[in-house]
């Protein structure tokens, strides 16, 4: 995703809930989604207007969260980022708008499992390896 002069994605982190829904099954699917496939698998648990999903489809790639490339009549919309990196900047977004990071950063890693905190550790090793 763009950047702005000061490193924070212009890409804004929150979806609405119809957004999410189809976000979802957008990282579903690893070969790509049409507007018809998302709609079929929406209008199976909601009632939904294919012409909805199409526009929030629409809205998504101009807000830089889909890529699309024309297949036959149809788009094939994939996400430029995965879910996991999605959730990445939505840390990074509220540790920068949470005031103090070092006590955002105390507090969140207080409420972690030790089970997560085993992880973050292991994560800081692997992306820091030098570092103690």
């Amino acid at each position: 995703p763009s950047t702005t002069r000061a490193g924070t994605s212009v890409l804004a982190p929150e979806f609405g809930n119809l957004e999410a829904a189809v976000m979802d099954r957008v990282w579903e699917r690893h070969d790509g989604s049409t507007v018809r496939e998302v709609f079929e698998d929406l209008a199976a648990s909601r009632q939904i207007a294919y012409t909805t999903v199409l526009s929030t489809l629409d809205n998504l790639h101009r807000k830089g969260w889909v890529r699309r490339e024309r297949v036959g009549r149809a788009h094939r919309y994939w996400p430029t980022m995965s879910r996991e990196e999605r959730s990445a900047l939505l840390m990074r977004v509220a540790l920068e708008a949470g005031g103090d990071p070092d006590v955002v950063l105390s507090a969140f890693v207080e409420q972690m499992s030790a089970d997560a905190s085993a992880q973050l550790r292991k994560a800081l090793s692997r992306v820091h390896p030098h570092h103690s």
